[in-house]
């Protein structure tokens, strides 16, 4: 099954099972295997969040008797670190987190993607700033987490603007700590994405310079720790079915995920409210356009020397083994 990238947005309440992953009836494709425990690597917001807060995992693996365990994670970076050291069996990232786990040597590999942060992703200044639009932050500082896919729309927002990487001074933080920074003028922006950016926007007047949206065309990404996926198949395929049965509930019912994904982060529902409706939530097979689009990140991302050599990306998209 091939999807353009065109059509993400007008179908991502869609959901798909596991047979479109090349999953032929999802967890039914392959005999039942042992499974005693299923780790998921999670952050506070996004799909697995509402997936951990359904029990969808717990519902859909309690024929094999499985244990659902939660590990949560402040961004991608960390949390692909675990998946790699096999802490944890699957996560969900953003797109820059997996090329730099890539590039060194991680042992995990791609199961599934979906949407951008797109409009819930972006670099902002304070309202009384005199920088006007991304031009301007030549010589200035951006808060980023490095490694996220914030990271990335910092790198593609200075390349499209005619700025170059080497002339803007990244200050490498996590979410909690870059707002910090962000509010003492330690910085002069902030790129970072929902629920982060709709709490700053509740807390200040800030402007957005440019969104995800507005600059480049990625994709967010499952991952799972490779020799758990290959040795694993038809759980992989009950979770992409799981995913995607939550994924249409999520873009159906987003007062009740709104209100949710506010008790779980502890953002206040106003701003929580912004993050969701500004959100998309889908889970679709790798197709070779999604990875066109990744391999040109990885490939903007080595010429500026972030990462230590040339990837490639199609070499960790996992495909599963025939029956």
């Amino acid at each position: 099954m091939t999807i353009s990238r065109r059509s993400f947005f007008s179908i991502a309440g869609v959901a798909l099972s596991g047979a479109a992953f090349g999953l032929a009836g999802g967890q039914t494709a392959f005999a039942a295997d042992t499974l005693p425990t299923l780790k998921v690597g999670y952050q506070k917001a996004g799909l697995l969040a509402l997936a951990r807060r359904q029990e969808a995992f717990e519902k859909a693996f309690a024929p094999l008797g499985t244990t659902v365990t939660w590990v949560e994670f402040a961004s991608g970076p960390p949390l692909l670190e675990a998946l790699n050291a096999g802490a944890v069996d699957i996560g969900w990232t953003g797109d820059a987190p997996p090329i730099f786990a890539q590039a060194a040597g991680a042992n995990l590999v791609y199961i599934g993607a979906a949407p951008s942060n797109g409009k819930g992703e972006a670099i902002i200044v304070k309202e009384g700033s005199l920088i006007g639009s991304v031009t301007d932050l030549k010589g200035k500082k951006i808060a980023v987490t490095k490694g996220s896919s914030a990271h990335n729309l910092t790198v593609a927002a200075l390349e499209k603007a005619g700025v170059a990487f080497a002339d803007v001074t990244p200050v490498y933080l996590s979410p909690a700590d870059a707002a910090a920074a962000f509010s003492n003028d330690s910085v002069d922006a902030w790129a970072i994405w929902d629920p982060f950016l709709a709490l700053a926007e509740s807390r200040a007047p800030v402007r957005q310079l440019t969104t995800t949206a507005a600059t480049l065309e990625v994709n967010t990404y499952l991952l799972a720790n490779k020799s758990f996926a290959d040795a694993h198949p038809a759980a992989v395929g009950t979770i992409v079915t799981a995913l995607a049965a939550t994924a249409d509930w999520a873009n159906a019912n987003r007062g009740d995920v709104a209100a949710a994904l506010s008790e779980i982060t502890g953002v206040p529902i106003g701003p929580e409210t912004v993050a969701v409706e500004r959100a998309v939530y889908g889970i679709f097979p790798i197709n070779d356009t999604i990875v066109a689009g990744q391999q040109a990140t990885a490939d903007r991302f080595q010429k500026l020397g972030l990462i230590p050599k040339p990837i490639t990306v199609r070499d960790i998209v996992w495909s599963a083994p025939k029956a």
